[in-house]
């Protein structure tokens, strides 16, 4: 799978124990996101079997598409190229589509295991790892990467973007702050730009945009026609679809697509998390959502999350839900 350096795109971000499978399966429902990539799979002391992909990345078990057809690239983090592309190698002949490469994770932990954002500060170790994965995956796969800014050195993108290009990449994405700001605000788009325009690859940006109008300002100050959304996902669900629309992009055609209420409309809004509940094995991932919503939807509406987050099972949270439902 490759992005086309001249078709627009909306693209739904890996986020660390938040977006997992089921969570994938049903945000792409909408129709809204032109492919997803998965979670991180650590690679660490070996290189992982095929095996492994397929428990970790479960939708490589249908065609490496989520059950609405949605493509799913599997991202791999580790400090290791060869063990790098012994798995990503794996991946391809486990099914996946094609390989995306975390140097951007921020967790302290992951980050003193050489693996995530600790690779910024090593741009030659960053492209010899793009280029041993790219070379041991066949060229009708894709090889991505995932950076931020840099480390603690926001002037460092210029080289660890130049070092992904020079490695064999096809395309970065890039979140716009270092790893020491974390998501701390605000998000520098700026650079992002600069990147843009000095490589020949395509570039995604990422980072901060909550709004409709937070987009127009990254596409402006970019130039970027790809999109990454994260926290926006969760927080705004109908967000992809306003900026498919401004990007003159058509909806997606999905199998039975899931719609979003535009305000705060409680009934609506319980009928989809008893609908997500019922697809999910426990209630974090719905109390993860809720607070997600809660802090970003544009309506500051959810009063139901004080409610929802002292439940303590799965059933109490789909009966209250129901009660909500009928008010």
């Amino acid at each position: 799978m490759f992005l086309n350096p001249l078709k627009p795109a909306v693209i739904l971000a890996p986020m660390e124990g938040v977006i997992d499978a089921p969570m994938r399966q049903f945000l792409t429902r909408t129709g809204h996101y032109d492919y997803c990539v998965s979670e991180f799979v650590r690679i660490s002391s070996h290189a992982l079997p095929s095996k492994a992909f397929k428990h970790d990345v479960p939708e490589i078990l249908q065609g490496s598409v989520t059950s609405s057809n949605i493509p799913v690239l599997v991202q791999i983090l580790g400090g290791d190229p060869t063990l790098m592309a012994e798995s990503a190698e794996n991946a391809i002949a486990a099914g996946a589509r094609g390989i995306d490469l975390n140097f951007g994770c921020p967790a302290p932990t992951v980050n003193r295991h050489d693996g995530g954002a600790t690779l910024l500060k090593y741009p030659e170790r960053l492209e010899g790892i793009v280029r041993a994965v790219r070379d041991r995956v066949p060229k009708k796969f894709s090889v991505s990467a995932k950076i931020r800014l840099g480390f603690d050195d926001p002037g460092a993108v210029y080289e660890n973007s130049r070092r992904a290009e020079q490695g064999g990449a096809d395309w970065i994405t890039i979140h716009g702050r270092t790893r020491l700001q974390g998501y701390m605000p605000p998000a520098y788009w700026k650079p992002i730009g600069e990147v843009k325009q000095a490589l020949s690859i395509p570039v995604v940006a990422n980072g901060d945009i909550f709004t409709l109008n937070d987009f127009k300002r990254c596409r402006e100050e970019t130039g970027c026609i790809h999109f990454m959304l994260g926290r926006s996902a969760l927080g705004v669900p109908n967000l992809a679809l306003a900026i498919r629309r401004e990007l003159g992009l058509d909806l997606i055609t999905v199998p039975s697509p899931l719609l979003f209420p535009d305000l705060d409309t409680p009934g609506e809004w319980a009928r989809i998390f008893e609908e997500f509940c019922l697809s999910q094995p426990s209630d974090k991932r719905l109390k993860q959502w809720t607070k997600y919503l809660n802090k970003h939807h544009p309506s500051k509406g959810f009063t139901w999350w004080d409610q929802i987050k002292v439940l303590g099972s799965h059933e109490e949270i789909v009966n209250h839900l129901k009660q909500l439902k009928a008010t």
